[in-house]
């Protein structure tokens, strides 16, 4: 039984990984977006969903809380990190929700650790370069720091403020989006877990890309929800506008978790 405390580190694979647990009931595992932190991207809805779940909201690699390795970022090392925590943790069995990034990572959970997962989600990801508009790689041979939102800076300093650090972080990310590789679609449809795809209907990801995803993964359902890359869910680049589509999606996400 996991001890439900705010704020501790493991020591998984060389980095000493930061994740905060909250709330009781079935394990669900936060897996946070590029150049972001857990508070920025689940910060809105993670109170809601610790009222019914066993929350355990991560930090990856140089992200955040989470020191860095002398290696690149890697989806497929994320994924190895979290099942790892897992281990830990004594976590045989549990949902999975990867935002973004995040959701990259989730892919390569349900790949590489399938029996970790019980119930997965992935919010506005995709699994190939053609889920995403016209341009959008364009900018990841020289990535300007001044892309990086503002908000996400703030955050990062926050909790470290070391310049340095921050910009290690920014590259790392970079570096990992330029050489993005798609995943196979056959790598998809061996995903056998019950599995819920979620974007904005103005997302990053494309809503017929979400579809295809959605009808390649064998349990796979799909939601497309008003809003962009994340606001559905009050991540921070939307933080102050009163929506109350965040409460609603919350309350997907459980009923989704919840089904037999």
């Amino acid at each position: 039984m996991v001890q439900t405390d705010i704020g501790k580190y493991a020591s998984v694979n060389g980095i000493q990984m930061y994740y905060e647990v909250h709330g009781n009931g079935t394990p669900l595992v936060l897996i946070h977006g590029g150049g972001s932190t857990l508070k920025t991207t689940f910060g809105t809805i993670l109170p809601i969903l610790a009222k019914t779940h066993l929350v355990i909201a991560v930090e990856l690699q140089a992200h955040g809380h989470t020191s860095d390795r002398d290696a690149p970022e890697t989806f497929q090392q994320d994924a190895d990190d979290v099942a790892e925590l897992l281990n830990q943790l004594n976590i045989t069995n549990a949902n999975i929700f990867g935002f973004s990034n995040g959701g990259q990572t989730a892919i390569e959970i349900a790949i590489r650790h399938p029996e970790k997962i019980r119930r997965l989600i992935i919010a506005s990801a995709f699994y190939k370069r053609s889920g995403t508009p016209d341009g959008f790689w364009d900018g990841f041979a020289e990535p300007q720091f001044s892309h990086l939102p503002q908000v996400y800076k703030d955050e990062f300093l926050k909790i470290n403020n070391d310049p340095s650090a921050l910009m290690n972080m920014f590259n790392k990310d970079a570096r990992r989006m330029f050489s993005f590789k798609d995943w196979d679609e056959e790598d998809i449809a061996a995903i056998q877990m019950p599995a819920l795809i979620v974007i904005g209907d103005q997302d990053l990801p494309k809503p017929q890309h979400a579809v295809e995803m959605a009808e390649l993964l064998p349990k796979g359902r799909l939601a497309i929800l008003p809003g962009d890359h994340g606001s559905y869910m009050g991540e921070a680049m939307s933080a102050g506008k009163k929506s109350k589509v965040p409460e609603l999606f919350a309350a997907l996400v459980d009923e989704f978790l919840a089904e037999s």
